[in-house]
């Protein structure tokens, strides 16, 4: 599936991954490939993006996730690459 990470002033990731573990206000969950479409709020906390044999971590700061056909875009208030 492919992942967009956007803050308001640039993009920050965009590539295939396998998944991605975010931190939502009712509490952290997963994206896998053909997941259902989903809209969620993201409060502050770790993004975990795994693809290609390794895992990024970005630590962000709330904001919002879209998943619907294989795409999946998050709208982050702000973020750091760990």
């Amino acid at each position: 599936m492919t992942l967009e990470i956007l803050t308001p002033d640039k993009k920050v990731y965009e590539g295939e991954v396998n998944s991605i573990t975010l931190p939502g206000t009712m509490g952290s969950f997963e994206i896998l490939n053909n997941h259902a479409a989903i809209i969620s709020t993201l409060e502050d906390g770790k993004l975990t993006v795994r693809g290609n044999g390794k895992d990024e971590v970005f630590l962000i700061k709330g904001g919002v996730v879209e998943a619907n056909n294989n795409k999946v875009i998050v709208l982050a208030e702000g973020i750091t690459h760990r």
